[in-house]
């Protein structure tokens, strides 16, 4: 398993793409995102706009482990993305510290060429409002159970990868 982290507009997506795109198609891209409004729209038509037949979607906005376990035994997977998930998590009000230890115990066994693509939200500074540090917090605690698990991490900045793991 290989995890994709950055900021936002770092790359990550493009590369994650990429990587999965080196193994035989099909491809599994699990979306993890929810088109609340205009903009998110835009943003979840650009990403499909870049996948080609190739690529089998998957929404999961909530049940992401249940969608990984569904994937076929050496299919190449692409989640995109994990802080995504959280948010649709900590919104539906669902027990996040249980959602994230089920979704880490799944993505601790892949069963094929999985790439895990999340946002380093921690750069930054300290945000001036209570969900927003507690989103901050448990997407660092996500990211630090996703790279323990992982076989190789990625760090994007500009477009650029750095190997980090």
């Amino acid at each position: 398993m290989t995890f994709v982290l950055g900021g936002a507009r770092s790359g990550k997506s493009r590369h994650a793409e990429k990587l999965v795109s080196a193994f035989p198609a099909p491809w599994t891209y699990i979306a993890t995102a929810e088109a609340f409004d205009d903009e998110m729209r835009e943003r979840i038509e650009h990403h499909r706009a870049r996948r080609d037949s190739g690529w089998l979607t998957l929404e999961a906005p909530l049940d992401l482990a249940d969608a990984l376990a569904r994937v076929a035994d050496g299919q190449p997977v692409l989640v995109d993305c994990l802080t995504l998930w959280l948010t649709n998590v900590m919104l539906a009000e669902l027990d996040v510290e249980a959602e994230t230890r089920r979704l880490a115990e799944t993505i601790s066994r892949p069963r094929g060429p999985w790439f895990v693509v999340s946002n380093e939200v921690g750069l930054g500074i300290v945000p001036d409002n209570a969900l927003a540090r507690r989103f901050r917090d448990a997407a660092g605690r996500l990211n630090q159970m996703v790279a323990a698990r992982a076989d190789h991490v990625l760090f994007m900045v500009a477009g650029l990868p750095m190997t980090i793991k």
